[in-house]
């Protein structure tokens, strides 16, 4: 089994099959490495394997077996050629930031990012003399004019959060490489299942793995996707002293996580077009974002780029953000928290949550109406979601 080249198989096998080296004991599952630290046979050896001149485990802050092989694990199903796993999903993109940024650079963002992601660019990047401008995700011309000689990155969630917005990842990555920047994209809504960056020609992809990676709310993880070089020569080191490490115990959740991602990813995708559908049908809502609508903007962009449209759907109540809490408080099943990904479908109110730390000419950038509602489709009974929503609708 570990002699086995996993780029010959696919995807759904790769998700349970790679990344297992079974040790002495021939375990089937794989084992949890509870060790913060390893013995080495002798004096040379301990020395070798710090210098980097031999291989083998270190310390658990950079190198545990059970996080390896969620590593080599997610790599695969990205198709990238190397991937490292972090404490949460923010400290993977700080992560991306501490390894490829210095004084004077710059950054281009989307405006519908993670508000926290916003957040750390402009308040913490920012304290060291980085810049960021945003800039509307669907607009390659604001995408251009936004490039400066001292840009580093291009960065954006495709599709956004919350409205779905579809940004196109190779043409994306062709103005980039056209200014000498790198494009990175947080896959976090699509996850390898339904999208693969890095194939479109992208240079990174983040994960929050809290998300659906994990896909039952139980662990906070995150993880970045590159080739071999930004890995191992601007992410690595960084990793390695400053210690954002995801625990073991967390990787072999992630890990279980990752051997259902194929088959929930399509539960979650059949269910959200269907309440998609409904919500176009009810009264009382102005407008609903969802890429597998005919209605959506992007939908053929969608098509294209996507195997599936994804588990989030969001939409604009009438009545603002009274009807919004109204309708969110109304209902009795849906988990009322800020989290996505999860089997169990969750509810939230952006401006006030996820966006809530921004100012008001912000999220007003960013397309964040009072009166948006977002849901993350879960795993249960589609006409009991629906039934549930309907006691505020």
């Amino acid at each position: 089994m570990n002699d086995i080249n996993w780029n010959d198989y696919s995807l759904e096998t790769q998700a349970i099959r790679a990344g297992h080296h079974r040790t002495h004991e021939d375990e089937h599952s794989i084992p949890i490495f509870t060790t913060s630290s390893y013995v080495f046979k002798s004096a040379e050896e301990a020395a070798l394997r710090f210098t980097g001149q031999k291989p083998g485990n270190i310390y658990s802050r950079f190198t545990n077996p059970t996080v390896s092989a969620f590593q080599e694990r997610l790599a695969l199903m990205e198709k990238g050629e190397r991937c490292l796993a972090f404490a949460s999903g923010m400290a993977a993109i700080m992560a991306v930031g501490m390894g490829l940024l210095r004084a004077g650079d710059h950054i281009v963002c989307s405006r519908g990012v993670f508000g926290n992601t916003v957040l750390m660019f402009q308040n913490y990047f920012g304290k060291f003399g980085v810049t960021t401008d945003f800039v509307d995700l669907t607009d390659m011309a604001a995408w251009a004019s936004a490039i400066k000689p001292s840009t580093r990155f291009l960065f954006l969630e495709t599709p956004s959060n919350p409205l779905t917005d579809i940004a196109d990842i190779a043409a994306l990555a062709d103005l980039a490489h056209q200014h000498g920047c790198l494009l990175i994209v947080d896959n976090c809504f699509c996850t390898p299942v339904l999208q693969k960056p890095l194939v479109l020609g992208a240079d990174i992809v983040v994960h929050s793995a809290t998300k659906y990676i994990d896909g039952q709310g139980r662990c906070v993880g995150g993880a970045v996707v590159a080739n071999e070089e930004i890995i191992e020569k601007q992410i690595y080191p960084y990793l390695r002293t400053g210690g954002a490490t995801m625990s073991p115990f967390n990787a072999w959740v992630f890990l279980s996580g990752l051997e259902t991602l194929a088959i929930r990813m399509k539960a979650h995708c059949e269910n959200a077009f269907e309440l998609a559908k409904w919500l176009e049908q009810q009264s009382g809502i102005a407008k609903v974002h969802y890429p597998g609508l005919s209605s959506h903007a992007q939908h053929e962009l969608a098509k294209h780029q996507q195997s599936h449209f994804g588990g989030i759907v969001s939409f604009e109540l009438t009545g603002g953000k009274d009807h919004a809490w109204r309708l969110i408080d109304a209902t009795e099943m849906l988990s009322i928290t800020a989290n996505l990904g999860d089997v169990k479908t969750t509810i939230t109110h952006p401006a006030t949550t996820t966006h809530g730390r921004l100012t008001p000419e912000a999220r007003a950038d960013a397309g964040i109406k009072d009166g948006l509602v977002r849901v993350s489709v879960g795993l249960e009974d589609i006409d009991d979601i629906k039934k549930d929503l309907s006691k505020g609708l």
